[in-house]
């Protein structure tokens, strides 16, 4: 049985995800840290702002310190805010959160103690305890002691100020509008932003795990108020967070959404040298394949989600590579030599120094001229959704196309693809087509989601 996806485990909050649960996930992990370090060991958690956020906090807090580990709370922090307090104080951490899923939905992530998120083997050896049920339970006078962290928002603040160019970004003189989107970037981002020297307006700028505003997930059609607000206040950017921070999308300075895609090869563009290899996932849009072959540089793909690229990239690094960005066209990029994570905050600086140099229209439009189309279908039950593989399968082997099975099923017909694939992390599968012609996109995702449907 697989716990883990893509990127941490997820559920709908007292219906998938319990608090007894998670207590378990707790020990489990807890567990299995202890018996590396040949002793307790001490573990940051965090928490972005849903509303049952700090329920499953104390949910995980409590089954730490009943293994014996002691427990740093930092209360509502970034994902990559937890990564950076783990990375510097040497310490693995739990961090609960759903991401960019809806507001009904919580999860859990982890982290090891150089701030990365765990790889495969290490999620299988937790999953292996919690399976089993192989808990190293403390006695009583020998459970973990908790204590809280006031500060780790403004070291992660401090940290990523040290880390990106802001004598450029504050030559620019520039106007940004903001949208955390009720998240936990919104405790952190805007301070980020006007200390790089911007004027910053905000929209869904105050905490609230409900998400009234929109829901947390940056697309385009979640980001309406971004776009007026950019317009109204001749801003020269538009960024969005999801509910952990750990993305960024933009929106130009006319108040256009700007495709993640076309934002990922831009940063690409701007990092790759002859001999660099980037790193992607299966949905790899065609605008990063052109900016790496225009580079000269190298791609790698890997199934869809994190977890996965990061692993790539370790990989890599192994091997005496260069990879100096990787992602995600749903916002989430790495810089590796920065940290190994996905930071929206790192990611809409490195993008501002962009911006700095030439206006957002022009950043995207060197990338464009590609379509894309992404379909979601829900299912009931594993018998349905098992139909729905099936059915998918069936139409790739039919179809005349060069057909990769990294992950789900792409199919690339030299002017387009399509690719169907089970989420990870809610029970739909995606459909994604991508082409230069929109109604050649459509038509793709049309015919698969209708195989599907006869499903």
């Amino acid at each position: 049985m697989k716990i883990f996806g893509s990127s941490g485990v997820r559920g709908v909050a007292n219906e998938e995800l319990t608090p007894a649960f998670v207590t378990r996930v707790a020990m489990a992990v807890g567990s299995v840290w202890t018996a590396d370090a040949d002793g307790p060991v001490r573990i940051a958690l965090g928490r972005d702002t849903r509303a049952t956020g700090e329920m499953f906090a104390d949910s995980a807090s409590a089954g730490l310190t009943s293994v014996g580990c002691d427990v740093d709370r930092l209360g509502v922090i970034p994902t990559p805010g937890l990564q950076s307090y783990a990375d510097s104080e040497g310490v693995p951490g739990v961090m609960i959160t759903a991401s960019h899923n809806p507001a009904q939905y919580n999860g859990v992530k982890l982290v090891g103690s150089n701030g990365v998120e765990l790889a495969r083997d290490a999620l299988e050896r937790v999953e292996d305890r919690l399976l089993s049920e192989r808990f190293e339970q403390a006695t009583w006078d020998e459970t973990g002691d908790t204590r809280r962290v006031e500060d780790a928002r403004e070291r992660y603040v401090d940290a990523l100020l040290d880390s990106v160019d802001r004598e450029t970004i504050a030559d620019a003189d520039l106007t940004v509008a903001l949208d955390p989107g009720h998240g936990a970037g919104a405790l952190t981002s805007p301070e980020f932003l006007r200390r790089l020297g911007c004027r910053v307006v905000t929209v869904n700028g105050q905490p609230d795990g409900h998400f009234p505003g929109r829901d947390p997930e940056p697309v385009e059609k979640n980001l309406g108020d971004l776009r007026r607000l950019v317009r109204t206040a001749d801003a020269d950017v538009g960024i969005a967070h999801d509910g952990d921070a750990d993305r960024a999308i933009f929106v130009d300075e006319t108040g256009t959404h700007v495709e993640g895609d076309a934002a990922l090869a831009a940063l690409a563009a701007s990092e790759l040298q002859p001999g660099d290899t980037t790193v992607s996932a299966v949905n790899v849009s065609q605008r990063l394949v052109d900016a790496v072959d225009a580079a000269g540089a190298d791609l790698e793909l890997t199934p869809i989600g994190s977890t996965n690229i990061i692993t790539s990239i370790e990989r890599l690094q192994r091997e005496g590579e260069s990879v100096p960005v990787a992602g995600e066209g749903n916002g989430g990029v790495l810089f590796p030599d920065y940290r190994l994570a996905r930071d929206g905050a790192y990611t809409a600086a490195r993008f501002l120094e962009l911006v700095a140099e030439r206006p957002a229209s022009e950043i995207s439009a060197a990338h464009a001229g590609y379509h894309n189309v992404r379909v979601n279908v829900q299912y009931g039950d594993d018998a349905e959704r098992e139909r729905l593989i099936r059915a998918a399968e069936a139409a790739a082997h039919d179809a005349d196309a060069e057909l990769t099975t990294i992950d789900g099923y792409r199919l690339d017909f030299g002017d387009a693809w399509v690719l169907v694939r089970p989420s990870g992390t809610e029970p739909v599968v995606r459909i994604y087509a991508e082409a230069r012609d929109p109604d050649r996109a459509q038509e793709l995702a049309d015919s698969m989601y209708d195989a599907l449907q006869h499903a």
